[in-house]
């Protein structure tokens, strides 16, 4: 469950429960996007800076499908690590990481396809670094807005109660009510059941009095003369 500060004024701060299911599953992601592209732009800078290309070059050396120089290399490393920061660190931070890297990605693309072929295209962009860029730009961006951009997320998301912590406390007193409803009503229960030797005295009891009447009956029906067929004067006569 995410931990947030209710004091009214304050920005809330989200932290992240591994325990809870949702919070784990949305750390869990934000890790994964941040590692993949992280990796990815780690290993397309080093094998950039082993070709040794130079470091302003505009016309760079192909690398993995794509077009570097000394100083694209090196701005990718930079960012693969912070990736990795983001993935080792996990929860809110690698989520907000993830975005930010993402609209960055989209804006440098729309830069460096503004100065191709030109002399201020120090980064040595050919078209498809431009796409490589967007794409990478709109993957970050998933990576990092997943579970916590939209309209219909679910109330036990971090976020979701980090924007409405008074739905979040109502929910949670009504809650708190329905359990301690349902405990009260498991005790009257448990205190209405009988008791196994409450059971065992109750059937000794039953029996008892059904041998009790059972022998007053015979005492009745022995007393009674019309019990043992005598119906009256006539049958003295006969």
């Amino acid at each position: 469950m995410a931990t947030h500060e209710l004091r009214p004024g304050t920005r809330r701060r989200i932290a992240f429960d591994d325990h809870l299911p949702v919070d784990h599953r949305l750390n869990t992601f934000y890790r994964i996007g941040a590692g993949l592209m992280g990796l990815f732009l780690l290993a397309f800078g080093i094998l950039g800076l082993t070709d040794k290309v130079g470091f302003f070059t505009t016309h760079g050396n192909t690398v993995m499908g794509l077009n570097t120089n000394g100083s694209l290399s090196v701005l990718s490393i930079c960012v693969g690590l912070l990736l990795f920061v983001g993935m080792v660190i996990g929860g809110n931070f690698a989520s907000t990481l993830n975005m930010v890297f993402g609209v960055l990605f989209i804006l440098d693309g729309f830069l460096n396809l503004a100065l191709l072929d030109g002399r201020y295209n120090f980064l040595a962009f050919h078209i498809q670094n431009v796409l490589f860029s967007f794409v990478v730009g709109v993957l970050l961006m998933f990576f990092g807005m997943y579970g916590r951009v939209g309209s219909a997320l679910p109330h036990d998301n971090p976020y979701y109660k980090a924007r409405h912590p008074e739905e979040v406390e109502r929910a949670e007193r009504i809650r708190a009510l329905r359990e301690s409803a349902s405990a009260t009503a498991l005790q009257e229960s448990h205190r209405a059941a009988p008791t196994p030797k409450a059971v065992e005295d109750t059937g000794t009891k039953a029996v008892e009095d059904t041998e009790t009447k059972a022998v007053e009956d015979t005492e009745t029906k022995a007393a009674d003369p019309k019990a043992k067929g005598f119906k009256g004067p006539g049958d003295l006569e006969t």
